[in-house]
Order: C-alpha cells, then sequence, then structure tokens
C-alpha cells in the first residue's frame, strides 16, 4: 500500500498548479521571457532593503509581536488615510506571512467544514484550493465574456447563496480578468451581503493598477462600521516583494483576539527584520509604485495593441491588474498552447485551464516588465498567432 494512502483526503485532493506547471516545464531557458506569474522585472528596490538590512544589523531576530510589529501598522494606516482617504487605527490592521497566508487565515476565520464561499470566475486559482483544503466548498459564479469584455451579472450570485453560504470572496480588480467592479457594483454586493448575512473576503490586492484613475473603487469607500469584510492585501505587486512573503488583513477591531491566534498557531509572526523593510515600503514606496504603475500602463498598451491587430487575438485593454488574458483564435487547448508557445517563441503565459470554469479558451501574460522586453514578446506572440 502506498504512504499516500496514509494522508488527509484533503491534502491529497490538493490541485496541482497549472500555472506551475508550464513554469517548471520552462524554467531555466534561454532567451525566455516570462510573463506567467504575477510580478514584474524588478528586484525589491534598495531603500526598502536597506531598512531591512538595517534592523537585522542591529539584532532585530527576536520572537515579535503576532499581531505585527506597532511602526508597521501604524503604517499601514497611513497609507490607507493617503491613498483610501479612511481613517483606520493601527487595530484594524494585522500583518501576514504573505497576501496568501492572509486568505488562508481569512477562510479559517470565516468558514467551517462544509461550509460554502462564493467567488468569481475565472479567478486566481488558490482561492478555491484554499477554501477546499480547510473543507469548506467553493462555489464559482462565472463572468460574462463579450467584445473582449468582462461583466458580472449580480443575479447570478444571488442565485448561488444556499443555507451554508458563509461569504463572498471578492477580487477587484481582477486576476486574470483585469475586470474591475464599479461603485454600483460594490453597492449591490454589499447590500447583498448584508441582507443575506455573509461575510466578504476582499482582495484588493491590484487596487492601485487602476487604469481609469489613481486607484479602483473599493468596499472602503461605502462600508459601515458594522459590515463584516475581511480585505487582504500583500506587499508583493505595488513595491516588488513577491520573494519577501508578506501581507496583512484589514479586519473589525473585534476580532483582533481571533486572528492574532491563527497568526499564533501558524507562523507565529513575521520576521521583525522584514517588517521594517514593508514600513520603509510604505512610508517611502510612493514614487516607486507610481512608476511601476506608469510602466505597467505602457507595457499594457504595447501587448494589447500589438496582438488585437493581428485580428485573431479577442480582448480589450484591462481596467485594473497587470495582466492581459487573451482568446487567440484556434486555440482550444489553452494548456498544451501554453506548453506550445514556450517551445516555439520562449515566451511563458499561463493556460486558462488554470482559472477555472470560463477560463478555458484564454491565455494570461503578466505585462509589469520593461516596455521593451514586452514589445519583444509581443512580437514573438504574433509570429504565432497568424501561424494557426
Amino acid at each position: 500500500m502506498s504512504i499516500l494512502n496514509s494522508l488527509s483526503p484533503r491534502a491529497l485532493a490538493a490541485p496541482e498548479s497549472g500555472i506551475v506547471e508550464v513554469l517548471n516545464y520552462a524554467r531555466g531557458r534561454e532567451g525566455l521571457l516570462p510573463l506567467w506569474v504575477g510580478e514584474g522585472d524588478l528586484s525589491t528596490p534598495d531603500f526598502i532593503n536597506r531598512a531591512a538590512m538595517a534592523s537585522l544589523a542591529a539584532g532585530d531576530t527576536f520572537y515579535t509581536w503576532q499581531r505585527g510589529i506597532p511602526e508597521l501598522r501604524q503604517a499601514l494606516s497611513d497609507y490607507y488615510a493617503r491613498h483610501f482617504n479612511v481613517s483606520l487605527s493601527p487595530d484594524n490592521f494585522y500583518v501576514t506571512g504573505s497576501g496568501m497566508q492572509a486568505i488562508q487565515l481569512s477562510v479559517q476565520a470565516i468558514t467551517s467544514p462544509g461550509d460554502e464561499m462564493i467567488y468569481l470566475t475565472p479567478a486566481w486559482p488558490n482561492i478555491a484550493a484554499a477554501l477546499e483544503i480547510a473543507g469548506a466548498r467553493s462555489v464559482g459564479v462565472q463572468l460574462d465574456f463579450d467584445g473582449g469584455k468582462w461583466a458580472l451579472d449580480i443575479g447570478r450570485i444571488e442565485a448561488a447563496i444556499t443555507p451554508r453560504t458563509k461569504g463572498l470572496f471578492l477580487n477587484t480588480p481582477s486576476n486574470p480578468t483585469g475586470w474591475t467592479a464599479t461603485h454600483e457594483d460594490l453597492t449591490t454586493i454589499l447590500a447583498l451581503a448584508r441582507k443575506h448575512g455573509l461575510w466578504i473576503m476582499a482582495d484588493e490586492i491590484y487596487a492601485r493598477f487602476y487604469y481609469g484613475g489613481t486607484r479602483a473603487p473599493s468596499l472602503l469607500d461605502i462600508k459601515q462600521e458594522d459590515d463584516r469584510i475581511l480585505f487582504v492585501n500583500s506587499f508583493s505587486k505595488n513595491w516588488s516583494m513577491t520573494g519577501w512573503r508578506i501581507g496583512w488583513i484589514v479586519a473589525p477591531p473585534e476580532t483582533g483576539q481571533v486572528l492574532e491566534n491563527l497568526v499564533q498557531y501558524s507562523t507565529s509572526g513575521v520576521a521583525h527584520f522584514m517588517q521594517m523593510g514593508a514600513v520603509a515600503a510604505l512610508n517611502e514606496g510612493d514614487d516607486f509604485v507610481r512608476s511601476n504603475i506608469e510602466k505597467a500602463t505602457r507595457s499594457r498598451d504595447i501587448l494589447c495593441d500589438a496582438l488585437v491587430a493581428t485580428n485573431r487575438v479577442e480582448t480589450l485593454k484591462p481596467d485594473g491588474a497587470l495582466y492581459a488574458f487573451l482568446k487567440i483564435d484556434g486555440v482550444t487547448d489553452s494548456r498544451q498552447a501554453a506548453l506550445d508557445i514556450v517551445d516555439k517563441t520562449g515566451v511563458g503565459l499561463a493556460p486558462g485551464t488554470a482559472f477555472g470554469a470560463g477560463g478555458e479558451l484564454f491565455l494570461r501574460a503578466c505585462f509589469l516588465r520593461d516596455p521593451g522586453q514586452i514589445t519583444e514578446a509581443a512580437e514573438r506572440l504574433r509570429g504565432y498567432i497568424i501561424s494557426l
């Protein structure tokens, strides 16, 4: 008998990432242009690294605050005052070992085994997997796709609500589609959650990467103090800190002891010196974030304009996030197409099959890279597309 048979069924059911499959297939190839994962081409800027190194040199290597060091929680409060025009106490913030852990802890806080949580598809695959591993059931509600644009039918969300539904996971701007909820969408969704007594887990990691203004509409713009909302976020995208694995939760202060306990029994906190790097990111990083957004805007336009010009690609420039989600004429198996594109063009894309219902015919490209690299990637992809 295989030793695997003695493992937990939930662990055995954890799916292989369709994104990582393609990445592992091509990792290390010479001349590869990697557009498959959600990160840019810049390493973490020096002002963040220096703050972490100074803290490390000062001996900040002991057990630390479970909820996050006071300096970081204050910096998060100041950041939200600047960019979201809201007054939040440091007691609203809980530092986590990545945005992914913020999601895991929020799932643990909201759901019990057998509960359901609704999410919008196509979707970043980790949310459904996190729910299923926790023993909850993920319920996908598909966005509409028409004329290159994604749209939400609110009625589908309400139709998916059952007596077992505990919450809604809302990622806007969306990975992978770029769909971005309007203020009207958010108002309707929040009213629906209030009506049914649901939690909302709001993933606003891409709120600053919004191409219709300074930031995307947020539930913070309309929420009331007693609304059941947990906001999950990460330092990864804005400040080029994907490898640091540090994130945060914005939550009602009365949930604080529960969230602190969940941190205690998972990681027991994020390293103090890493948190000092995060403090620098928040306090000194506004110009860096603006330059990252400007680069993403230029590269988005280069990639989408070039591929749409082939008359073989159905997509529109996304309203937010970092991804072009491409429907290419002649592609019926996006997993095989992603492998084929690596072999024939040296461009790494993520297959739409990794993003669930509605994504099967699409390929995702992350455009947070130097415009010159994106121009080269677009040319390689254009040649592949017109050859189909």
